[in-house]
């Protein structure tokens, strides 16, 4: 749950933000605009989801990027809401643990 960031000399170590529950890993497929992406989930289910206004402003998504996503409680395998935005390291870090099997 750890890996070495260049950036933080300091400690040198930096958390990865696992999912919790009610939340799903996700890669971004494509844009679809006004804030929303077609996002393909772990459990097999392509969703639309969106990015709140102050996530948006802080991120920049692009396809290809690993997100995590809460499902909605209604509509929960067709619309979502991106969480979570993880950095070139911590997507590798998952990658090599296993976590993004059957993603693409």
């Amino acid at each position: 749950m750890v890996y070495r960031d260049r950036r933080n000399s300091e400690s040198g170590t930096v958390r990865v933000r696992m999912p919790r529950k009610g939340e799903i890993l996700g890669m971004v497929e494509e844009m679809l605009g006004g804030g929303r992406f077609r996002i393909n989930c772990k459990d097999g289910k392509t969703r639309i989801c969106r990015v709140s206004g102050k996530f948006k402003r802080r991120q920049w998504i692009r396809p290809g990027d690993l997100v995590l996503v809460r499902p909605w409680e209604v509509q929960e395998d067709e619309r979502g809401d991106v969480i979570w935005k993880y950095r070139r390291a911590e997507a590798e870090w998952l990658r090599r643990k296993g976590f993004t099997e059957n993603m693409g």
